[in-house]
This record gives structure tokens, C-alpha cells and sequence, in this order.
């Protein structure tokens, strides 16, 4: 089978190695003490390796770890057999992917007579749930591991596609925000585009999606780029979880964390990716322990490793859409038709993005209508105009990093101004800035371009004034609905569609619980909630110790 990057040759690139050159690359390959060695030798088995010995190849459902004591391991990319690390002794194999149970992108093979210690995957995730010194040791690296493959553009994963194509921006968005490594290759770059082994059947236009050395997808969904790369992780549907969390926002891998640190066990389901909406927030400047700011999607990755590292599972993208109880507790049924059990429901699958009753909206999103700002979209805004439809935190946060791309930043509202709705750190800042446009008692009242976006027009409130701004890149902030049509006549909610809790749900109820005795709500979808990461985090803390309670029995 011919290689998926026919001119991968011109561009050599030497293995890395598992000698630290750079802090990160620290952190990915540590020495181990060897207390720690004599610890993971005690759970393990001794094995010797010769040339070409296979410890894992590309889409096995898992792997065991593999401490390297003498000779060295290669990781290899099955793509063009070109080795990615080499792995020397006294370090060890595996990446985030063994412990969230995904499958392999990458081949392990030994190169030259050596000794390793080989520990069961199921062991070594028990190992680092209980022994801190291996859990933090591992954990660290594999992260870190993550992180470099990110940077490297490694992993098996190729996205085809072009800036206007829909199905590849979401594939983009997929990836980055659930920590795939993968490499971009677009269309309108002839010497990108060349790389590409069109053997393979890669079609002429639209998204693509090529995995390991020759699978193709073609305009795959995110879901179906999932099940191929075994992310979605489908649980054994006769198990019953102690804790089911609908959504991996902050609440929900709050929930996650401390739930499965707790010893409960725990799963995740997130329709998207993980984060939620605070996944797409750019800097995130008052959250408690980060003064320095933080992106929505790092605080999510972080908060994913450490849910990971306590042995709680995330399934990812997968939607809940109906609920029952069953004996012993409930049942989701998913939107593949399977269900997940549960002795007890934390529901926090947030919000849904607002959409503006604007024509042509549908044709230009994901063409210059836009509903984050990360990178991916940041990139729309060079040599443009960047225009933003929202007074809350979100849309001044995406204000204050678009403006270091874009030529001229505008943000529209329809209010007086920002006081009222966003935090007065982000409003000073916004009304200080010259790179920053205000536009206050005014509307987006109409959208105009071809095949994209190309101008909006501003309609102020008062006298009717209208305004023209060329732009290619708006972005749509203006609240939010909340992911409840499925759980209608199941549990009480308010006149919005927001869960009703404690005492307004069940006069009988408290804190999170909601009408249904075992199901309870915390962040976003909750009725009355702060609408802060913080807040949120901090919902999905305290509710396990309401279902501790439940099942144990003090209801």
C-alpha cells in the first residue's frame, strides 16, 4: 500500500527522542525512581524483545504499558513508517489515549535486543488511581505526550478540507477541542495538497478525513470520525454506573473529578466536545489560580486528565435523548438508540447557542458566521474587520483576543451599554481600546455576500441610521437556550426551559436535587444559576455529596 504522504521524503524529519530538550518535553519523559520501577516490576511481568517485536500497532482498542529497561522502543506512524519517538531505557510507552481507553493511533516496535516491563492496562489505571507517585508521574507525561503530538501535527489523523467547508471546520473543531493530534492539509495550498497519495481515493473537492495508512472517510460527521478513531467509547450497556453526568462542560467534569475521586463510578456523556461552551471562550481572566488567564479549551484538557486519572470515563460525541427510570435506578437512551445506566443522573449539558433571525444566517455559518473564538476562527480575521453581536463576558472575551488579529474590532448591542451584562474588568478594558468599536442601541439587520460573508449591516435603534461594516468573520454571542426539550414531563422545569431545583423543584427537595428523586442539576442548566465557570466547577463539586447521600440511602 503506498504511503498516505507521497512527498514526506522532501521533508525529512528526524525521530524525536526521549531525551528532554524542552520543559514539556521534561514533563513527557521523566526518570523514574526505582522505588517506582520495583513498584510497577511488582504488578507487572519481565519480558525480552528482539528486533521488530511488535508491543502494540495502530487501532487496537487498547495496549499495555511497557517500561523500557533496556534497548529502545520506536513509535511509529503507520502512514509512511516513519518513526515519531524513539523511546530509550529508563522511560516508558503510552500517551493520554491508554488511559481514556481509546484506540491506538501509533505502532510500539522494539529495535534492538531489549528488556521491558510489561503492566496490564486495566492494572496500571488501577495503579494510578491509588498510588499517587506513579498516578502523578504517569499522568504528567502522558499529557504532556498529548500536548507535544498536538504541537508536532502527529497522530495518524489527516484533515482535508478548505476554509469555507463546513464539514471540515467542524471536523477542526472537533479535533482541536477534544485534543486529537492530527495534521491539516487545505485544499487551496497546491504544496500541502500535493503531500497527498491520491490513490488512496481522496475525492476532488469537499471534507475528508484519512486515518492511519489508508482508511478514508469521506464528509465524515464528528461522531463518525469518533467511532473510527474509537473515541466515543462505548460502555458495556449491561453496566450500571454509580453516576451518570450528561455534558463534560466545568460542571460536569467537576462532577466527574470529584465523583470518581470519591470512588464512585462515573461516566460522561458530551454531545460535542469536551469544555461546553466554556471550551470556546479564548481567555478566561477571573477564574480562581490562573492570574495569568486561561483558555476555556486548556481548562477543559486539564480538567479532562484529571477526571481521566481518577478513572471516570467520557464518551464523546454522543447526545442523551430520553430518560426513564428502571429498577435499581435509570436508563439514557442515546441518540444511537443504545443506552447507559445509572444508579443516579447529574444533568449539566449546559446551553445551546442563540441564533439570530436573520437571513441567509443558515447559508453563511461556518463561511463567516461564527459562534467562538478560538484559533480556528481567529485565523478568519487577518486583514479584516471582526464583528461581535453580544454584551456578555463571552463576547468581551473574544473582543480582547480577536483584536490582536483582526484590523478593527466591533462589538454590537442593543442595550445602552456594558455595565449591566459583562464584568467591569472586560468592559474598561473594551472601552480603552482603540483597537475596539463600541456600537451601543444597535442591531445586525442584515447579512450580504456570495458564497461567504462579506459585509453585515448596523441598524441603530434610535434613528434608524444604518451602517455598513466589510467583514468576513461575525461572531454570534448573544446567549444561550438551555438542553432540556428531551427531559420535558420527566423532571420540573421553568417557564424558560431551565431546571428547577431544591425547594422550587420538590418542596421536600434540596440543593441540586430537581423533582426527580435521584436526578439532580448543576451549572448552566440550572434555573437561577450564576452563569460563571466558577459557579459552575464549584455545582459539580458539592452535588456528590447529595449523591453520596442518595445512594446511600439519606435521601
Amino acid at each position: 500500500m503506498a504511503p498516505i504522504f507521497a512527498g514526506m521524503s522532501a521533508i525529512p524529519r528526524e525521530p524525536r527522542t526521549s531525551r528532554p530538550k524542552s520543559e514539556l518535553e521534561r514533563v513527557a519523559w521523566p526518570r523514574l525512581t526505582p522505588e517506582l520501577v520495583e513498584q510497577l516490576r511488582s504488578h507487572g511481568q519481565e519480558r525480552t524483545v528482539g528486533p521488530g517485536d511488535l508491543l502494540f500497532d495502530i487501532g487496537q482498542d487498547g495496549y499495555d504499558f511497557a517500561y523500557v529497561e533496556e534497548g529502545v522502543v520506536e513509535i511509529v506512524d503507520r502512514a509512511d513508517d516513519r518513526t515519531v519517538v524513539r523511546i530509550e531505557a529508563g522511560n516508558f510507552v503510552g500517551e493520554l489515549g491508554m488511559l481514556m481507553g481509546q484506540r491506538t493511533f501509533f505502532a510500539g516496535v522494539a529495535c534492538e535486543p531489549g528488556r521491558i516491563i510489561v503492566v496490564p492496562q486495566a492494572k496500571l489505571r488501577e495503579l494510578v488511581a491509588t498510588v499517587p507517585e506513579i498516578g502523578d508521574a504517569v499522568v504528567s507525561a502522558y499529557a504532556a505526550r498529548r500536548r507535544l503530538l498536538m504541537e508536532w501535527g502527529e497522530g495518524g489523523l489527516v484533515i482535508v478540507g478548505s476554509d469555507d467547508d463546513k464539514v471540515a471546520l467542524h471536523l477542526l473543531e472537533f479535533a482541536r477541542r477534544s485534543q486529537i493530534p492530527h495534521r491539516w492539509v487545505d485544499r487551496s495550498n497546491p504544496s500541502e495538497y500535493a503531500t497527498l497519495d491520491t490513490a488512496l481515493g481522496i475525492p476532488d473537492t469537499g471534507a475528508a478525513a484519512i486515518l492511519g495508512r489508508s482508511e478514508v472517510l469521506v464528509s465524515p460527521s464528528p461522531r463518525e470520525l469518533a467511532v473510527a478513531l474509537g473515541l466515543d467509547l462505548v460502555a458495556n450497556m449491561e453496566e450500571q454506573f454509580d453516576m451518570l453526568v450528561i455534558g463534560a462542560g466545568p460542571a460536569g467534569l467537576a462532577a466527574c473529578v470529584y465523583g470518581a475521586s470519591e470512588g464512585l463510578k462515573v461516566v460522561a456523556i458530551e454531545d460535542t466536545a469536551i469544555g461546553g461552551q466554556a471550551g470556546t471562550s479564548s481567555r478566561i481572566e477571573n477564574y480562581l489560580g490562573f492570574p495569568k488567564g486561561v483558555s476555556g479549551a486548556e481548562l477543559a484538557y486539564l480538567g479532562e486528565v484529571q477526571a481521566v486519572k481518577f478513572g471516570a470515563r467520557i464518551t464523546v460525541p454522543r447526545r442523551a435523548v430520553s430518560m426513564h427510570r428502571e429498577p435499581g435506578g435509570f436508563a439514557i437512551e442515546l441518540d444511537d438508540g443504545s443506552c447507559v445506566r445509572g444508579r443516579t443522573v447529574v444533568l449539566a449539558n449546559g446551553v445551546q447557542y442563540r441564533r439570530l433571525p436573520l437571513e441567509r444566517l443558515e447559508d453563511f455559518e461556518g463561511r463567516g458566521v461564527y459562534y467562538a473564538a478560538t484559533d480556528l476562527e481567529a485565523r478568519f480575521c487577518r486583514d479584516t474587520e471582526a464583528v461581535i453581536i453580544g454584551g456578555g463576558n463571552s463576547a468581551g472575551q473574544a473582543a480582547m483576543y480577536l483584536s490582536r488579529h483582526a484590523r478593527r474590532t466591533h462589538i454590537v448591542v442593543r442595550g445602552s451599554g456594558l455595565a449591566d451584562t459583562m464584568s467591569s474588568y472586560l468592559s474598561d478594558r473594551i472601552e480603552n481600546d482603540p483597537r475596539i468599536q463600541l456600537w451601543t442601541r444597535t442591531e445586525v439587520c442584515e447579512l450580504d455576500g456570495d458564497d461567504r460573508l462579506e459585509r453585515v449591516l448596523l441598524c441603530n435603534q434610535d434613528d434608524g441610521m444604518k451602517s455598513r461594516v466589510d467583514t468576513r468573520a461575525l461572531f454570534v454571542m448573544i446567549g444561550a437556550a438551555p438542553n432540556t426539550a428531551w427531559l420535558r414531563g420527566q423532571i420540573a422545569l421553568d417557564q424558560t426551559g431551565f431546571v428547577l431545583t431544591g425547594r422550587e423543584a420538590e418542596p421536600s427537595a434540596d440543593g441540586y436535587a430537581t423533582s426527580c428523586p435521584g436526578v439532580y442539576a448543576v451549572g448552566d442548566i440550572r434555573s437561577g444559576s450564576v452563569k460563571r465557570v466558577a459557579s459552575a466547577v464549584g455545582e459539580g463539586s458539592v452535588v456528590v455529596s447529595a449523591v453520596h447521600r442518595y445512594l446511600n440511602g439519606n435521601r
